[in-house]
């Protein structure tokens, strides 16, 4: 099901090879930490899902808002989301889940599960490295966000 979803993800974003290695990132960090965290089959699809589909909102909040910040995308990405994954076999706690964490990825302060904290993660090891962040600023992302033992241990090996 996650190959019909980032190929969707992929027309989507179309031509938008930013975005598109964006999102495929970040489902690679979150399947690696999933992957170290013994968690179930449930968290792991929604994790997945929520990985390559968590900025969809993307493209709607710089047409509608005429800006990308996070909030805009948290607005719109979830409606994104239910459109793309519409015609695809999804149990509704499921598709629930998924669009609960797209559109609240940026607040941290709602996280709520080890599926959403993996989600924060592996967003984090991609926009540390895609916004050049300081040693100092990692230190600070690592301590306050970075909560799961695999995540922990991604981001000491990568950035420190």
């Amino acid at each position: 099901m996650v190959d019909v979803v980032i190929k969707k993800m992929i027309n989507y974003f179309r031509g938008d090879i930013k975005r598109i290695n964006h999102a495929l990132k970040v489902y690679g960090f979150a399947g690696c930490i999933a992957g170290g965290e013994n968690l179930s089959d449930k968290e792991i699809k929604v994790i997945n899902l929520a990985a390559v589909l968590h900025d969809i909102g993307i493209v709607n909040a710089q047409t509608k808002h005429n800006s990308t910040s996070g909030h805009y995308q948290e607005m719109e990405g979830p409606d994104v989301a239910r459109q793309l994954l519409s015609d695809i076999s999804i149990d509704v706690d499921i598709l629930e889940r998924v669009c609960f964490i797209i559109g609240h990825h940026h607040s941290y302060n709602k996280i709520d599960g080890n599926d959403f904290q993996i989600i924060v993660e592996s967003d984090f090891l991609v926009n540390i490295d895609e916004e050049n962040m300081s040693l100092k600023s990692i230190r600070a992302v690592s301590d306050k966000y970075f909560k799961t033992a695999t995540g922990t241990e991604l981001i000491k090996n990568i950035y420190f």
